[in-house]
């Protein structure tokens, strides 16, 4: 893997952490199912870059980055160890319900001493958050994930949902039931995903 392969310039020190991170889901993933083995071989493309086209929309953002259903860190650890090597006032929150991915979530950011906060409750019993961005990667259909940036996110803040070639049907599905702005640009990891950018998310 080399810097040049992720969609924005790290350091060196960055690429370090991202490179022991991969090492660690590999061996966690053996004995707990943080991704599909099938997506071992190109495990960097499938994931990390991924997970990282997001940092693209840090912006002046600061405060606290929601990730809901964590799973294995992705997006949510690939973008705290992004966001801090590049000395960002951002701190973030990772959600997951399943114990033993909680466990290795908290084992990766106890060790690379990344800004991260790990509950292991389910996304309908945790308080409001007030989160200045809320993201989600292969977590559940839009008008779901409205539903919990609806409770989560600060009044001025925003979604950020990688999606795959389902995305305008999930948009229209969602607008059934919840007003929102929302822009879209494409994945750089598949011609036919996107990734949707959602705020101002009200309830028709």
């Amino acid at each position: 893997m080399m810097a040049g392969d992720l969609p924005l310039d790290v350091s060196r020190e960055t690429l370090a952490k991202l490179e022991i991170y991969v090492e660690m889901l590999r061996k966690w993933n053996v004995a707990i199912n943080l991704v599909a083995k099938s997506t071992l071989e190109d495990l960097w493309q499938r994931h990390i870059v991924d997970s990282a086209q997001l940092a693209e929309h840090f912006g002046d953002v600061t405060g606290t980055w929601l990730d809901l259903g964590s799973g294995g860190g992705l997006p949510g650890l690939v973008l705290a160890i992004i966001a801090q090597g590049q000395g960002r006032d951002l701190h973030f929150h990772l959600v997951e319900s399943d114990l033993r991915k909680a466990t290795f979530l908290r084992q990766v950011a106890q060790r690379l001493e990344l800004p991260v906060t790990v509950s292991a409750v389910r996304i309908e019993s945790l308080a409001p958050q007030n989160a200045d961005v809320i993201s989600a990667r292969a977590l559940a259909p839009l008008k779901v994930l409205c539903s919990h940036a609806a409770r989560h996110m600060a009044a001025d803040g925003f979604a950020i949902f990688p999606k795959g070639s389902h995305a305008a049907a999930e948009i229209d599905e969602a607008r059934a039931i919840w007003d929102f702005t929302v822009e879209t640009y494409p994945s750089l990891t598949n011609a036919d995903a996107e990734v949707i950018k959602v705020k101002n998310i009200r309830h028709v």
